[in-house]
């Protein structure tokens, strides 16, 4: 399955490749309307590893200016030294756009959230983190040359139960618009956990897509882990995408 996977990712970035950032939902903060369905695979430095299947990765415009983004994560992992999975949690992200305009020469768009995070109590099959949570976010969608748009973010997890969670989090996107409806994303994710030793379990990201036409598309990824406290060694994936 994971040399599948990879081909995947590799017939993907052979074929050269509009497709616009400003509108591409695998940009947090694009004003659009999607239902994706997933499959990550990651090997960890134990030499365990974990499936994260996204039963549903979506959003929608509740008004103008609101978006409300869900996620439905399941697990298959043998890091207890057995086969085990189960529901990981459940992910609701209201997204607020507060103002847009212009800063120089960009184009910016303002956001503020709250996402909550069910966990669905599986860690004794060595799923999820035992913690339900509650994570304030801001962020700027950034654009200034055609083809571009870059999003910085900053969110900070804080469980009101179960297992201690705080942590902060900073991450940087930035997506490129290709030809024939094809995209690249970059995505840098850099956390600060205060509850473990103020670890920095940081993650990279890229990922190679296409819409195949206006309603559905497909992408991979590859993932890596970045220094000591990296939660994984590497990964890969794949997804669909539905766009209503």
């Amino acid at each position: 399955m994971k040399n599948i996977l990879i081909l995947m990712l590799l017939d993907l970035m052979l074929i050269s490749g509009p497709c616009f950032a400003e509108g591409n939902a695998s940009n947090p903060l694009a004003k659009v309307k999607n239902t994706d369905i997933r499959a990550q695979y990651h090997d960890k430095q134990d030499g365990s590893y974990y499936w994260d299947f996204w039963l549903a990765d979506g959003a929608f415009m509740a008004t103008d200016k609101l978006k409300i983004k869900y996620e439905l994560h399941y697990w298959k992992t043998d890091v207890t030294g057995s086969s085990e999975n189960a529901i990981e949690s459940l992910h609701v992200k209201p997204i607020y756009f507060p103002k847009s305009g212009k800063l120089g020469d960009w184009n910016y768009s303002l956001a503020i959230g709250l996402e909550w995070i069910k966990d669905f109590r599986n860690t004794d099959q060595g799923i999820g983190t035992g913690s339900d949570q509650l994570a304030p976010l801001v962020g700027l969608a950034l654009n200034r040359k055609p083809g571009w748009v870059f999003i910085p973010l900053l969110q900070h997890f804080l469980s009101y139960r179960g297992e201690d969670v705080n942590k902060t989090a900073t991450r940087l996107i930035a997506i490129q618009s290709l030809e024939n409806a094809k995209w690249l994303k970059y995505d840098l994710i850099v956390p600060f956990d205060w509850e473990n030793d103020n670890a920095i379990p940081a993650t990279a990201e890229v990922q190679f897509g296409k819409m195949h036409n206006k309603k559905f598309g497909y992408y991979a990824d590859l993932k890596a882990g970045l220094g000591s406290d990296r939660p994984y060694d590497w990964g890969v994936g794949i997804g669909a995408r539905f766009v209503y």
